[in-house]
């Protein structure tokens, strides 16, 4: 079977892996712009597009899964898919959805849309709590909040101002403390460019508006030193250990990363198969924590994630947990995955 994909282009991301197994397989491919005006009539050239979308890009956040769900009633495939993407950056909504598929899944999570209802829960309820907002990646938008006071002034934020979506201090401190820890990688330059965004925003932020109207926790669960990230593509599972952050709870963005296989709980793999299988995601990384009773539960999830941080991986299970010792690719597998079931 001829297949003409197109590929809209990312720096250092999937397509860059796209574009290569294309290449190598002698795939026809296009290299093409997704805001296009004339994207729909574009596309119908083209079987299959591969968009990676996401969060660095702003304008994907306004459109991206309207084009995405235009394609798909035109008959494309298209990957992300809809129901992958929908709830991309949307920490809400996978609150919901987790919510509705199964109990102890997930982390309890507590959603307040008016002052006076959040108000009244966080004087009845138990701290620390975990606050966030419902966009974001890399921890950065996440704190521990200790007591009902903090908790308060976090409501009046919430409901006031509101919070932007790019913590410029928490960035800094996070690149500082990196600096700190690995100069080899965060070199002095890394650093002074650093300082520079805590006073020039980037073109990208520019045209983000506050994060308002709500606010959003999760209970804390203490001793985790770690979380597990699972990424499920098709009937293939990968995974790796993710330690925590110095003196930190967090271990999203730490970069202190376990590749051994026998460190990844396999209770944590049926957990995410079985998520993926019942929502029909071509690809989703789950990010799992220990509750009380030793079980794990879902954090957060994502579609998208690092284009190489797994590729030290050591091999892959499927979904019977059978173990496949063979070198990862994640984009190969997306877009394998996508071509098998043409066939």
């Amino acid at each position: 079977m001829s297949l003409n994909i197109a590929i809209h282009y990312y720096k250092n991301d999937f397509s860059d892996k796209w574009v290569e197994y294309c290449k190598k397989n002698n795939i026809k491919y296009q290299l093409i712009d997704c805001y296009d005006n004339n994207i729909i009539e574009i596309m119908r050239r083209f079987d299959i597009l591969l968009w990676s979308w996401n969060l660095n890009d702003f304008s994907s956040s306004i459109i991206a899964k309207d084009i995405i769900f235009a394609l798909e009633k035109m008959g494309k495939i298209v990957f992300p898919n809809f129901k992958t993407s929908y709830l991309y950056d949307n920490k809400m909504g996978q609150k919901y959805l987790l919510e509705s598929i199964g109990n102890n899944i997930s982390i309890p999570s507590y959603i307040f849309y008016t002052k006076n209802s959040a108000k009244k829960w966080i004087n009845q309820t138990e701290f620390p709590k975990v606050f966030k907002l419902s966009s974001g990646a890399g921890a950065l938008n996440v704190e521990l909040c200790y007591n009902k006071h903090q908790a308060n002034k976090l409501l009046n934020i919430a409901f006031g101002k509101g919070f932007s979506k790019i913590n410029r201090t928490s960035w800094f401190k996070d690149k500082l403390k990196k600096f700190q820890e690995q100069p080899s990688k965060y070199n002095f330059k890394i650093l002074i460019k650093s300082i520079g965004r805590l006073f020039i925003p980037t073109e990208h932020e520019k045209y983000m508006n506050n994060e308002k109207g709500y606010i959003y926790f999760q209970d804390f669960i203490p001793k985790n030193t770690f979380d597990l990230r699972i990424i499920i593509i098709n009937n293939k599972a990968i995974g790796i250990k993710r330690l925590c952050r110095k003196d930190d709870f967090r271990a999203s963005g730490s970069e202190k990363i376990i590749y051994d296989k026998n460190q990844i709980d396999i209770k944590s793999i049926k957990i995410a198969f079985n998520v993926s299988k019942k929502l029909n995601f071509q690809c989703m990384a789950y990010d799992f924590v220990y509750g009380v009773d030793n079980q794990p539960l879902i954090v957060e999830m994502s579609y998208h994630f690092s284009a190489t941080a797994y590729d030290k991986c050591q091999g892959y299970w499927d979904e019977n947990l059978n173990w496949y010792n063979e070198p990862i690719n994640p984009q190969n597998m997306i877009i394998q995955s996508i071509l098998n079931k043409i066939k």
